[in-house]
């Protein structure tokens, strides 16, 4: 059948057209911040911890060589079969290469076994189990910034010193409590104290501790140890405080924003450790200001620390070894990340073992009177420096793997 004049024409000037060639995608990285963006860790990690890791994405450098990266967040609830389940789905259907932060020992685990199933990255900066890099431990995690044995070895030791001898546990009843409660219980009997007991209570549902501090008080304890963080280790705080309980109080992990919310007329002489302070020094006071300005009227903690840190190391080692190279092998990666040296504003140089234990001092602190104080944010005063390659248990005594291997 002849083709009609206007057919014609039409095909004449389909054929004509020319070819554009498709336009090239930027190569593009994702990272997955996964967090407690509403629950007890919300101040101390939550939204803060998205925008540190965003601040290392745009210190990286890696934009001006191309490369496309995304940040993800996500809210895991304090639940771990909701982080195993968003790891799962940003790893096979969104394409996350790596997964920062997490602030939940039993999340953290979870988020660590789907990690090496699939062959993955994740830094860990706000959970605190210490399994994370012993018996647990794998080739594609690594531990930032603090963990229970390190909490335990420097504010146990130094309470049982001073006379602290005696002590009774409040513990919160998940993997996060029950490390902190074995390495605290470890480290009080090594300096020659004695746990005279200890209670655990249900996490996050717990608000009301009267009973849990009546016990305390009651075991005849010097020092009352809080295995606990976050909103849980505020209202304890605060509790103990109103109901006048006599005993030395050990907050085996309490944050900045935690003195913060509690107020220095509440927390004054409370004994701490903390791996980062904002105004340690003058590298630690730029990085705070630089978060200052995505979060006004806040410093940052050790977790926002550890998240921009360990974001940052990881960022500089895909710059290295070429992004579809890291983004194939994530154990390969991290490797390359423990054979390189970190430095930073916030942690200062560094090294990360081969359990996946980043390195750095640890340092206890005693929180200030309210007249020693100049102002907001300025709550600490340091008491001792354990040096990076005392802080953390030593790798002769470590159940990973890794180092059997």
């Amino acid at each position: 059948m002849p083709m009609s004049r206007r057919a014609l024409l039409a095909t004449a000037a389909a054929t004509a057209l020319p070819v554009r060639p498709a336009r090239a995608e930027k190569p593009t990285l994702k990272i997955g911040v996964l967090t407690d963006l509403s629950g007890p860790y919300k101040d101390l990690a939550g939204p803060g911890a998205v925008d540190a890791a965003r601040m290392a994405v745009e210190e990286s450098g890696l934009a001006a060589k191309g490369i496309n990266i995304e940040v993800l967040s996500a809210n895991h609830q304090n639940k771990a079969d909701v982080g195993a389940s968003v790891a799962r789905e940003w790893y096979d259907r969104d394409g996350v290469d790596i997964i920062l932060e997490v602030a939940n020992s039993g999340v953290a685990l979870a988020v660590a076994g789907v990690t090496k199933e699939k062959n993955k990255v994740y830094i860990n900066s706000g959970a605190a189990t210490s399994d994370l890099t012993g018996a647990q431990c794998n080739a594609n995690t690594i531990h930032w910034v603090y963990d229970t044995y390190m909490l335990a070895h420097s504010t146990g030791a130094a309470m049982v010193k001073t006379g602290g001898d005696s002590w009774f546990l409040i513990v919160a009843d998940y993997a996060f409590g029950h490390a902190l409660q074995r390495d605290s219980t470890d480290f009080v009997q090594k300096a020659g104290g004695t746990v005279l007991g200890a209670v655990r209570y249900p996490f996050p549902s717990t608000t009301d501790f009267s009973s849990f501090l009546v016990q305390g008080q009651a075991s005849g304890a010097k020092v009352l140890g809080l295995a606990s963080a976050g909103t849980d280790v505020i209202n304890l705080i605060k509790q103990a405080h109103e109901f006048g309980i006599k005993m030395r109080i050990a907050g085996l992990l309490i944050f900045l924003t935690d003195v913060h919310s509690l107020g220095l007329e509440v927390s004054q002489g409370l004994t701490l450790t903390e791996s980062f302070y904002w105004d340690l020094n003058a590298d630690t006071r730029r990085f705070a200001d630089k978060f200052a300005r995505r979060q006004p009227g806040r410093r940052p903690t050790m977790v926002h620390a550890g998240v921009y840190s360990s974001g940052l190391h990881y960022l500089k080692t895909v710059g290295d070894m070429g992004l579809a190279q890291a983004r194939a092998d994530g154990a390969a990666t991290v490797a390359r990340m423990k054979a390189t040296p970190t430095s930073d504003d916030c942690f200062g140089p560094g090294s990360i073992r081969a359990d996946g234990r980043k390195l750095c001092p640890a340092y206890l602190f005693e929180v200030k009177k309210p007249s020693e104080s100049k102002g907001p944010w300025d709550y600490y005063k340091l008491l001792a420096t354990t040096p990076a390659d005392e802080a953390f248990r030593p790798l002769s005594a470590s159940a990973c793997p890794l180092v059997k291997a």
